[in-house]
């Protein structure tokens, strides 16, 4: 199995609120009827695919009936796959963990108890949970603290990942879209396309260009005493720094800090990946040693943001009209049907969805 690539980001504003019951009873219902369609043409490999775009995945929202420009369309919809394919794991060939708030953190229990099921190892799994989720809270500072991260896989360990952070500040989510086909490294360039707009300068380690901060930071975490780095903190505390930097050197608490670079410097990390996968290593132990590799030994991290586009679709909130339940009802109806027709053999109905498709691009 290989690393994952990042598929897309996408940022939405923040809005508050719950889908009321009637819209998600029928999200639930009408997303279960799309999985096993999508399954059943085109395999669960590719259902993964379009769970990874985020302009698929946004139209998927508004097919189901949610804000076009909602951040609530990320939480809302994976729920309602995760309710709608309940059951149905073993004929549609992927399982869904984790989820928002304290059940992304249930994510690991989640995967090892589908592995159990499917008696293969969970780690592997486990760890790209893990390393997606540090890489866009950790590797990538955008100002976004990820509050929400659904992880799917296949039994074969293809895999997935829908997350979504929050910017209270400017009250604007941004979502990652990740998926493991194709790419050597977790940590470098892992996105394979950008959907969203940006927010200002961010620190990126994985982009490209960090590839000599990258290896610069490693070797200090893992070759420099705590102590000196404790005081390389201390006097860049003192410095007065350009305007592009990515925070406030006042925000850096070099004493807080003593513990973990001791803990880096005794499991002295081979590479960058590693030492991002070490526990305690979160976005302060990362900021600080790259303000250290730039100012200290000339090595620039990039400040490229890597999310630059942004797109649209509707529903709920009226936009571009109301739900129309009947309608919503029968769309469920018409495709459950054709469902179940496909799978006794007769296509008719499917075949007649596709042609609906090649007049309506």
């Amino acid at each position: 199995m290989s690393p994952a690539t990042r598929t897309g980001v996408a940022n939405l504003p923040l809005h508050y609120g719950k889908a009321p019951r009637w819209l998600f009873e029928r999200m639930t219902k009408l997303s279960r009827e799309i999985s096993i369609a999508i399954v059943e043409e085109f395999g669960t490999e590719e259902m993964l695919r379009r769970l990874s775009d985020p302009f698929w995945f946004q139209a998927l929202g508004c097919v189901l009936g949610w804000d076009w420009h909602s951040s609530g369309v990320t939480t809302t919809v994976c729920g309602a796959l995760k309710e709608g394919t309940k059951g149905l794991e073993k004929d549609l060939g992927f399982y869904i963990a984790g989820g928002k708030g304290k059940t992304s953190r249930q994510t690991p229990a989640q995967i090892a108890q589908h592995c159990e099921l499917l008696s293969r190892d969970p780690e592997p799994l486990v760890y790209a949970s893990r390393m997606t989720a540090k890489v866009d809270s950790v590797a990538l500072q955008d100002g976004y603290q990820l509050y929400h991260h659904t992880f799917v896989f296949t039994a074969g360990g293809d895999w997935a990942v829908i997350q979504q952070g929050m910017n209270e500040k400017t009250r604007y989510a941004r979502r990652y879209h990740w998926l493991s086909e194709g790419v050597k490294d977790y940590v470098c360039e892992p996105h394979a396309a950008i959907c969203s707009q940006g927010f200002g300068a961010v620190l990126n380690m994985v982009a490209a260009e960090s590839e000599g901060a990258r290896n610069v930071v490693t070797q200090v975490a893992a070759e420099e005493k705590p102590e000196k780095l404790i005081d390389e903190l201390k006097k860049l505390k003192a410095l007065t720094l350009p305007a592009h930097h990515y925070l406030n050197v006042s925000d850096l608490h070099p004493e807080r800090l003593e513990k973990i670079f001791l803990h880096t410097y005794e499991r002295k990390p081979e590479n960058f990946e590693n030492l991002l996968g070490l526990e305690g290593v979160g976005p302060a132990t990362i900021r600080s040693l790259s303000l250290i590799s730039e100012l200290v030994y000339g090595v620039s991290p990039s400040f490229r943001d890597p999310a630059r586009y942004s797109f649209a679709h509707g529903g709920k909130d009226g936009i571009p009209y109301p739900v129309d339940r009947k309608t919503y009802d029968k769309s469920i109806e018409v495709l459950a049907r054709a469902v179940r027709q496909a799978r006794l053999g007769y296509r008719e109905e499917i075949e007649a969805l596709r042609r609906l498709h090649s007049v309506f691009p």
